[in-house]
């Protein structure tokens, strides 16, 4: 009996829900539903849901299956009715979304638990859901852009391959005062009307010009720390960022007091056989060098696809004009952080690049953010139309990239990005690239040569750390290094650094 009637249960479970959706749209990129599930429906998963449990419920005193059904009902009850609403929930949130005219670019957002299956009467939940923006797409073929192309010069592997060596450099604690590009380990405390507002433990830095914090920025630290011995203690200014936690600080100077613990001067290693080995089994200088240029014309044209990303955003954002509410600029900033953190990690550059990135995005995070998504809005509804997608082997190429820049295994990257929920990020940054490709290919290219000296500035030095306290401070990309620096068996690693 049990093997004719499992197809049509088969079946009947497969039909979709009765519903009623109604939905209103309080911001341009929000929308509010109400779903309403009569009560025979719900009635109908009850059923199904019994069908399946009777045959094998264990039951005090009955053999397993043998109890009558509506002992059955009465002492699973609570459990069936959780596990049934669980299944509507799904089921018709999932014809929702297949249904409707809007594209939803969250998750559902409600309280699963304030939900209840009625006993009597139809079954209602409501829910919000930030959706992408309506627009007309843009006229994008034939647009006449300028692409910038960069030569990498035997000068610029020099200076990159001096950075890689500067990694295995040995360090000298030292009495001689700093000079610029020496490596210095410091304590910092920040300062505003008397009141401690943070403090920085022991953090080793390099003295360049500048030094940027996650919030915050302090543009004569170079002048201020040149010539300072071990011991030393150096009052100053930081700049908070327009986006700092306290909107009654932002754009302001406080107070900071920095403490040299140490000044450690480097010594540079040969390039001996040896070494070459150490540094990735090259046989010849010859060919370490070559790995660098082709690490330094990676990074060249990751900046000539962001020039081209933005030329052709340019060109075509003004005839997509729609609104976006500052509410999903804040949520969706660090989504957009971490897309672009694994975007530059999959094209070679190190994580002082990284920090420095960082810093700067959130201390202008509003309106990079904001760019970043008018950009995401069009690219992805040219993907649509012209149905473009990521192809598994595409995900297996970037984790590839990931992997050979973080020296780990893919395996391991894949899982990472997995847990974390970064391959949504992942899949966007593979279907834009594709896009742009596609509309640069159907473009009136322009080719300018461009000098890239200024391309990686190393006038600054990166750290995180946020001046005033924030609830977020911890959500910092993870860095490839617990200690933000390759360790010295890190030989895959070192090979791609600038």
């Amino acid at each position: 009996m049990s093997t004719s009637t499992e197809p049509e249960t088969t079946e009947e479970a497969k039909k979709p829900i009765q519903l009623d959706v109604k939905v209103e749209s309080p911001q341009a990129c929000l929308r509010e539903v109400v779903v309403t599930i009569p009560q025979g429906e719900v009635q109908r998963y009850l059923k199904d849901a019994y069908d399946e449990l009777v045959p094998e419920a264990q039951v005090p005193g009955f053999r397993a299956g043998r109890a009558p059904r509506k002992l059955v009902e009465k002492q699973f009850r609570d459990r069936v009715v959780e596990q049934v609403k669980g299944s509507l929930l799904m089921d018709s949130l999932a014809q929702v979304t297949e249904s409707q005219d809007f594209s939803a670019i969250s998750e559902p957002d409600f309280d699963y638990n304030a939900i209840e299956v009625p006993e009597e009467g139809d079954f209602k939940y409501q829910f919000s859901v930030e959706v992408r923006p309506e627009f007309k797409t843009p006229d994008w073929k034939g647009v006449e852009l300028k692409k910038p192309v960069e030569e990498i010069s035997d000068a610029d592997v020099d200076t990159a391959l001096a950075r890689v060596l500067s990694r295995y450099a040995t360090q000298e604690a030292s009495d001689a005062p700093a000079e610029m590009g020496d490596k210095l380990l410091i304590t910092a405390q920040f300062t505003h009307d008397g009141k401690t507002l943070s403090a920085m433990d022991e953090e080793r830095v390099t003295l360049e010009e500048r030094m940027t914090f996650s919030d915050a920025t302090m543009d004569d630290f170079g002048k201020k720390l040149k010539g300072a011995k071990e011991g030393d203690k150096i009052k100053g200014k930081v700049t908070l960022g327009e986006n700092a936690s306290d909107e009654s600080l932002r754009g302001k100077k406080v107070d900071v007091k920095i403490e040299v613990v140490e000044v450690l001067k480097e010594e540079t290693p040969e390039l001996t056989e040896a070494f070459l080995e150490e540094l990735g089994d090259f046989e010849t200088e010859a060919e370490l060098r070559a790995f660098v240029r082709d690490s330094l014309t990676r990074q060249a044209d990751y900046r000539t696809e962001q020039a081209l990303r933005s030329t052709v955003v340019e060109a075509l954002a003004g005839s997509a004009s729609f609104e976006l509410p500052p509410e999903l600029v804040r949520r969706q900033t660090m989504r957009e952080l971490e897309r672009k953190v694994l975007e530059l990690r999959r094209s070679g550059f190190d994580e002082d690049n990284v920090r420095r990135f960082v810093n700067a995005t959130k201390q202008n995070a509003q309106a990079s953010t904001e760019s970043a998504l008018r950009e995401h809005f069009i690219l992805e509804q040219i993907a649509e139309e012209e149905k473009i997608d990521a192809e598994p082997s595409d995900y297996d190429h970037e984790i590839s990239l990931i992997a050979e820049q973080s020296d780990q295994p893919e395996r391991r990257v894949r899982a990472r990005l997995e847990k974390s929920g970064q391959m949504d990020a992942l899949r966007n940054q593979i279907v834009e690239r594709k896009v742009i490709e596609v509309i640069v290919g159907k473009a009136k290219v322009t080719e300018e040569p461009v000098d890239n000296k200024d391309a990686d500035d190393n006038s600054e030095f990166a750290v995180y750390h946020s001046v005033l306290p924030t609830k977020d401070s911890e959500a910092i990309p993870e860095a490839k290094y617990e200690d933000n620096s390759p360790p010295e068996a890190d030989k895959d690693t070192e090979r791609n650094e600038e």
